[in-house]
């Protein structure tokens, strides 16, 4: 039997992170968080925390060493994988494992792991290091074309590109949504979907799979704006979805939550990607379920029972954005936003906010979608930031 407390080693202190820590917190655990810039959501409730250059491979190792946690838990793609895999020999713990976490860190291995190697269905795509190779593969896939640089976060860097005209604005548009040191994109056919989803996907120590029921979403530049669930889908395409979200889990291996997105075109399943770590659109499971994506995550990593996974009627969230930058951020019109029954908001805490940067959310319960969708917005709308 487990001793508690067990350490847990946040490398992410974002507003997921923050949650994932809230969720070991409860279950007694100690919590290490880690990010570049100090006082970071995750930081604010965590036992200890550490401003560090996750990408650079020795501070990491040194960081890790000093703290010697039980688990390491990557929560954001830009960390020293390499440094992860050499940790994994000498006997520490990552979530899900080293492996899984260097292939979902790039979008280029982890399509390639879809289509290629596990056969699932995918947009057509190419991969372009200049902007001349990137003309050549807009032109061979056809107009439009999406265009994501290979390793970014929330969306980052991403383009809808209708034209030639326009890619020389998409390619730097990439370039500066980058993380890492790669000048690399993914070029995608737009799929004309009637729907986007997140299921996410729960491994369990034992290998076994569980499904929280489908979120749809919607995003703009390449960012969720809003979800809810549970999405509608026929059986068939639920069905779909959940083999190709089982094949690629358990390609990966490994413990923890899996965010795997999809389109839904028609009956076509779509696989998209792929986090390995709680999704933001999952943020709705916060009031949509009983055991949010969060508390799923800790348990499956602390080989804690999972009995039930259960959801009310209808949920929705909607993403509270900053209009402008502002150095030190205060907020006005909580107890609005507060104002009607089955509505939360969850305020993230970052420090500094600059224009678009997601700094909250607003959740509803509702008795039908479009109901709990309404008084998300409407909650979400109250919402202004201001300098403090």
């Amino acid at each position: 039997m487990k001793k508690f407390p067990q350490t847990l080693m946040l490398l992410g202190s974002g507003e997921l992170g923050k949650e994932v820590a809230i969720a070991s917190k409860r279950l007694g655990c100690e919590v290490i968080a880690c990010d570049r810039y100090p006082n970071a959501p995750a930081m604010q409730i965590a036992d200890k925390e550490e401003v560090i250059n996750m990408l650079d491979p020795e501070e990491l190792k040194k960081t890790i060493y000093k703290h010697m946690p039980d688990i390491i838990i990557p929560e954001i793609e830009a960390v020293a994988v390499e440094s992860l895999i050499e940790l994994e020999k000498e006997g520490f713990q990552v979530i899900p494992n080293a492996k899984a976490a260097g292939i979902t860190m790039n979008r280029d291995k982890i399509r390639n792991l879809a289509n290629q190697k596990l056969g699932l269905k995918t947009a057509r795509f190419d991969y372009a290091s200049s902007l001349k190779e990137l003309q050549v593969c807009a032109d061979s896939i056809g107009w439009p074309v999406i265009v994501k640089p290979i390793m970014s976060s929330s969306g980052k860097g991403q383009s809808f590109v209708s034209n030639k005209e326009g890619l020389e604005n998409a390619w730097e548009i990439a370039m500066a949504g980058a993380r890492g040191n790669s000048n690399e994109v993914i070029v995608e056919e737009f799929i004309n979907f009637n729907l986007e989803i997140t299921l996410l996907t729960i491994r369990q120590k034992n290998g076994s799979i569980l499904f929280c029921p489908a979120i749809g979403h919607k995003q703009s530049g390449g960012d969720y704006q809003c979800s809810w669930q549970p999405a509608q889908l026929t059986n068939d395409q639920l069905e779909k979805a959940q083999d190709m979200a089982k094949s690629v889990v358990n390609k990966l291996g490994g413990i923890g939550l899996f965010g795997v997105e999809f389109f839904i075109s028609n009956e076509e399943v779509i696989f998209s990607e792929l986090s390995p770590r709680p999704h933001d659109t999952g943020l709705v499971t916060l009031i949509s379920q009983n055991l949010s994506e969060f508390e799923l995550h800790v348990r499956a990593i602390l080989g804690i029972p999972i009995p039930s996974i259960n959801i009310c009627q209808a949920a929705a969230s909607r993403v509270i954005l900053a209009k402008e930058n502002i150095s030190n951020v205060a907020y006005q019109g909580i107890e609005k936003g507060l104002s009607e029954s089955d509505t939360e908001l969850l305020i993230f805490g970052k420090p500094t906010a600059q224009k678009g940067r997601r700094m909250g959310v607003a959740l509803a319960k509702g008795r039908t979608i479009e109901e709990a969708q309404t008084k998300a917005d409407k909650a979400a709308a109250f919402i202004e930031l201001l300098e403090k």
